[in-house]
């Protein structure tokens, strides 16, 4: 059987091409795909794509454009077989983690790509990245999806979406999932580690989607010399629901009686605080080290080994759901799309 993908041009490094009579980069018409990249008719699927209008540079993207995108990919749900999101590499793993929460029950591949040089470029990434991408989200076995996740393919590398970080600007190899193995290696043949891949309790062509994401989210990263009077005052931002907090090794933090009364005020508010670590690699554990321990008697969250990117959405996506207290934390104490390891 053929596949049919949809391809989802948000905007990005990988929609640009060189304009013929000017030498500008101008947007790439992605509905010539075929003209473009005539090997494309040997894969066996069926292609077809949608633009974002306008599109949208990654710097610029805001939560509201995660919830249009989710609902896009909702409203195609039963007509195609996979996914694939071209976005720009800047954002890309915020808006791929927080798909991987929003659309609830998936079953189907959404694989995001993008590139480092414009598709334009005849030393382009994005010709393998997107050639790549679209082989992925149309690949089945046993009639039945090889990747049914939100993931992130990248310079030879299939990733789950929600454990990647941008690693480089400049390397065309520019994620990393230093914390979970890669779901596929590409080479001559494309090596799917299927151990590794997250496989749905049931299969539907019909996908629910959370339509809203929670505001009132910070990010705060530790440093010596951060004063409490400071975080004090970042605690007391009018509307501030929860904070990441990017510890340092093992999820250690100062153990003065200042720092810690500031922590335990923002918690006894009903703030809550994720502990999450600032090395790329590596697992909180707050009862390793009596710096940890000290956060957790204070009421601070483990956030194991989950990457800033996913820390920040799975917060905007569960708060969002606006359940009870209990709930809430609940469900952030354990993994909800494979985003962590505990």
């Amino acid at each position: 059987m053929r596949s049919s993908i949809l391809i989802i041009y948000t905007g990005g490094t990988i929609g640009m091409k060189t304009d013929a009579a000017t030498g500008a980069l101008v947007p790439f018409d992605f509905s010539g795909i075929y003209e473009e990249f005539p090997s494309l008719k040997r894969l066996n699927v069926d292609i077809d794509v949608h633009t974002v209008d306008p599109v949208i540079d990654s710097s610029n993207v805001e939560p509201a454009h995660w919830i249009a995108l989710a609902e896009l990919i909702r409203d195609n749900y039963a007509r195609y077989d996979g996914f694939v999101v071209l976005h720009g590499t800047d954002t890309m793993s915020y808006t791929a983690s927080a798909l991987s929460f929003l659309l609830e029950n998936l079953s189907k591949p959404v694989v995001f790509t993008g590139s480092q040089i414009p598709i334009g470029v005849l030393r382009t990434d994005g010709r393998e990245n997107l050639i790549t991408a679209i082989e992925i989200a149309g690949a089945r076995i046993d009639g039945h999806p090889v990747v049914p996740e939100v993931s992130l393919y990248f310079q030879n590398r299939l990733f789950r979406a929600n454990r990647t970080s941008k690693r480089s600007a400049e390397a065309l190899s520019a994620f990393q999932s230093d914390n979970y193995p890669p779901l596929a290696e590409v080479g001559v043949n494309i090596a799917y580690n299927r151990p590794a891949i997250l496989r749905p309790e049931v299969y539907s062509d019909q996908l629910r989607i959370a339509t809203r994401l929670s505001g009132g989210i910070a990010l705060v990263k530790l440093f010596p010399g951060l004063g409490e009077e400071i975080l004090q005052a970042m605690f007391a931002a009018p509307g501030l629901r929860a904070v990441v907090l990017e510890t340092y090794g093992a999820g250690n933090a100062p153990t003065s009686e200042r720092f810690i009364h500031v922590l335990r005020e923002a918690v006894d508010r009903g703030i809550i605080l994720l502990n999450i670590t600032q090395c790329g690699a590596g697992c909180v554990s707050m009862g390793l080290y009596e710096t940890g321990l000290s956060l957790q008697k204070t009421g601070v969250l483990c956030g194991y080994d989950m990457t800033c990117e996913a820390a920040v959405t799975k917060l905007m996506y569960v708060l969002g759901l606006e359940l009870p207290d209990a709930q809430t934390r609940e469900l952030l104490r354990r993994p909800l799309r494979g985003e962590f390891t505990a």
